[in-house]
């Protein structure tokens, strides 16, 4: 008789349990649900400078994360909302959960819904009036790194060596950007920004490259065969490391070698670096890439201010029109950049040590990717301002 007690209570008990857990999980994925649609409320008015991040990766954010934390990025009261849409590969959940873990308040996110397909990326389309929406009520827009961009967004054959992993990303991206700045696909498409000349917009490695895509320009598919006639890895290591756009022996021994290289870049004389950042011609910044593609037919408005040094390979492109739009084929925010504590080599031959240390002792390097940021959270500041103004 007592057993069947016990046991009663014991039942008793695990239904509570259940139901406390089931409760939790309702809640937790309710809360996920409403923080997934920031913009569903937001008004174009205030008080918090907002920056919209296209892909949020956890990687991407915890390094954006970094900056702020080191001062790179000084702005207070910025939100940032990683915008995604629902079809893509990627849940995300991993990001939501560190922002709710780690009380990010900052940190929100937007999921779209829709229609998107390859056709209707450069024209009006189901996500036409809700990206308006967005664009009214941000500051700035921010395109991370990631995979290639499927060939068939700029209309040409794929290439054996084009990786495919992200194709709806890259769908999102570029319509984004055709969106903001209008492109050669339809050349009477008014552009959003048209109507906000300051608005902000910076893409990093394959951001650049979706910038120059989205506004109607092509890439070179493969930078070692296609502009070097390079077909093996040996023959890439053996031309000089300043033509490394990545570190081809993480192909050959991936657990020792990350897939990046340091080299130098050349600065276009007329470019906003030497232009308007005070930056001279003759200044050689090394740059953290890790990219095997870069841009051929530039899109519309695009000029490109920085090249490799042999200057074949694109390093950097401005808008002629949009005087806040800036593309990097290479990783500023890249968080072995900031971390002393993060030791790697290039080469089989170097010891390890630190890429922070090696961009101090090789200037103009290290002011050079703490003046991209510093441009960055000034432009969004300014169009922050120019917003609360004019609505």
């Amino acid at each position: 008789m007592l057993s069947e007690v016990r046991m009663r209570k014991n039942r008793s008990r695990k239904i509570l349990l259940s139901f406390f857990l089931f409760s939790l999980f309702c809640l937790g994925s309710l809360w996920c649900q409403q923080d997934r649609r920031f913009f569903d409320d937001a008004l174009p008015l205030s008080d918090d400078v907002r920056l919209t991040v296209l892909y949020p990766s956890l990687g991407d954010l915890r390094a954006f994360e970094q900056l702020r934390n080191q001062g790179l990025i000084p702005i207070k009261n910025l939100t940032v909302v990683g915008l995604y849409h629902e079809k893509q590969l990627t849940t995300f959940a991993g990001s939501i959960r560190y922002a709710q873990n780690n009380d990010l308040d900052w940190l929100k996110f937007h999921r779209l819904e829709g229609d998107l397909e390859l056709e209707m990326l450069f024209e009006h389309n189901a996500l036409s009036e809700e990206l308006y929406k967005i664009f009214s009520c941000s500051d700035g827009i921010l395109f991370f790194g990631g995979a290639d961009i499927p060939a068939s967004v700029y209309r040409e054959k794929t290439h054996l060596l084009t990786n495919i992993t992200t194709p709806f990303r890259s769908y999102l991206d570029t319509t984004v950007i055709f969106h903001l700045l209008g492109g050669w696909q339809d050349k009477n498409f008014t552009a959003y920004c048209e109507s906000r000349p300051e608005f902000t917009v910076l893409g990093l490695c394959l951001g650049c490259q979706s910038i120059n895509v989205g506004t109607g320009g092509t890439l070179v598919q493969d930078i070692p065969s296609e502009i070097y006639g390079k077909n093996h890895i040996e023959d890439i290591i053996a031309m000089s490391q300043e033509d490394w756009h990545k570190n081809p022996f993480a192909m050959l021994y991936p657990r020792e070698f990350r897939s990046s290289n340091l080299h130098r870049i050349k600065l276009a004389g007329d470019g906003k670096f030497v232009r308007d950042w005070g930056f001279k011609k003759e200044d050689e910044p090394l740059v953290y890439s890790s990219h095997h593609q870069t841009l051929q037919k530039l899109g519309k408005g695009i000029r490109v201010i920085a090249t490799s040094l042999d200057g074949r390979v694109a390093e950097a492109i401005e808008h002629t029109v949009h005087a806040n739009v800036l593309g990097v084929q290479f990783h500023p925010e890249a968080r072995s950049l900031w971390d002393k504590d993060i030791k790697s080599r290039l080469t089989p031959e170097e010891e390890k040590t630190d890429f922070l240390s090696i961009l101090e002792s090789n200037p103009p390097s290290l002011a050079f990717h703490k003046k991209i940021w510093s441009w960055f959270s000034q432009k969004l500041k300014a169009s922050h301002r120019m917003r609360n103004t004019t609505e």
